[in-house]
């Protein structure tokens, strides 16, 4: 336990199951050398590693290290260009990400709070693959291995969640970042999920948006193999970093879909807007649309994008809650044992 903030998930090492055959042991190789390699090089970078486009190059080149395809869903028409090259982007080959802001708006204002769901380790360099923003992340990932040293690098803004007095001064400093310009990801689910349509938002980071004047970007991000769900990326419960590494080097043909939904207003929801019903209006857009529930609106195949329609919505109804109990992508039960600690890299609030 690290504090007052732990949030508990149902889901275990167990979840993570392979859809595929796993790739034989040589190209496990290729890809261990590959990334390590590529994490060597963005160590390397220091400081520097935090300049969007290096941060960018860095992100692509590590999924496509893991031989990971990125596929940039856009449910909203955005003023950005996506840059889609399933085939040979630098520094390698197999991912597609995008130029400018596919998660916040060009031009002045406050920056957008990018609100995510969380899976796994890799949801991080996914994002980044997509928009360099800024993370928020509990203090003790800067002591993980090799994660730690690349989310230092790449200007990570790191929280004490050990005392809970200390909320409002997060809650305050969250509010900052905004109101400068700079866009923020968090995690609100405080916990790592199998699938992407399990958990619920807490609402703290919320109130910083509202504070800050700032604009709630709803972002979904799920896992496939050859187009089917997978939990394969999942790390949760008491699983290490190594061991969750390991068994992603054994993943054949895993995409990460990154879908972008239209960022969320006030309109239509009457007076005394407040973080619980933003929240549950996220929460609600996130994870209502999972492929879990058949992919509604989703575009498909790799490296696709889709311009729907554009601007703000208004704050929909909440989502009815899913029953309890962990299930994998194909429906069976996780693997017993209770709930177990989050291995969540984002924000605890």
């Amino acid at each position: 336990m690290n504090g007052p903030w732990d949030v508990r998930s149902d889901c275990t090492p167990g979840c993570a199951t392979h859809a595929l055959p796993r790739v034989p042991v040589t190209g496990i190789a290729r890809r261990s050398v590959a990334f390590a390699h590529r994490v060597g090089r963005a160590l390397a970078d220091g400081g520097r590693m935090a300049d969007p486009a290096r941060l960018r190059s860095h992100a692509r080149a590590l999924l496509d290290a893991l031989g990971i395809r990125l596929d940039v869903q856009l449910d909203v028409q955005l003023d950005v260009e996506l840059d889609v090259r399933p085939e040979g982007p630098e520094p390698g080959g197999g991912a597609s990400t995008a130029r400018g802001g596919a998660f916040t708006a060009r031009g002045g204002g406050p920056g957008a709070l990018v609100v995510v769901n969380h899976i796994s380790w890799l949801d991080i360099p996914a994002l980044l693959a997509v928009e360099p923003v800024t993370l928020l992340a509990k203090r003790e990932v800067d002591g993980w291995p090799v994660v730690g040293g690349l989310a230092r690098r790449a200007g990570t803004h790191f929280i004490d969640r050990t005392d809970l007095r200390r909320l409002p001064d997060v809650v305050r400093e969250l509010a900052d970042l905004l109101a400068s310009g700079r866009s923020v990801a968090v995690f609100p689910q405080a916990t790592t999920w199998c699938t992407a349509d399990r958990g619920t938002f807490r609402r703290a980071t919320f109130q910083a948006a509202l504070d800050a004047g700032a604009p709630v970007r709803p972002v979904t991000v799920e896992y496939t193999q050859r187009g089917r769900p997978s939990t394969v990326a999942a790390f949760c419960g008491e699983e290490t970093f190594l061991a969750s590494l390991r068994r992603v080097l054994t993943a054949r043909e895993l995409t990460v879909r990154i879908t972008v939904h239209p960022q969320l207003t006030g309109e239509g929801a009457g007076e005394g807007l407040d973080r619980r019903s933003l929240a549950a209006s996220a929460e609600r857009v996130v994870l209502g649309e999972g492929l879990a529930g058949g992919g509604q609106g989703r575009g498909s195949g790799s490296g696709d994008q889709r311009r729907g329609g554009g601007g703000p919505r208004a704050l929909p109804l909440p989502r009815e809650r899913e029953g309890a109990g962990c299930r994998s992508a194909a429906g069976s039960p996780g693997s017993p044992g209770g709930p177990a600690v989050s291995q969540a890299l984002g924000t605890y609030l």
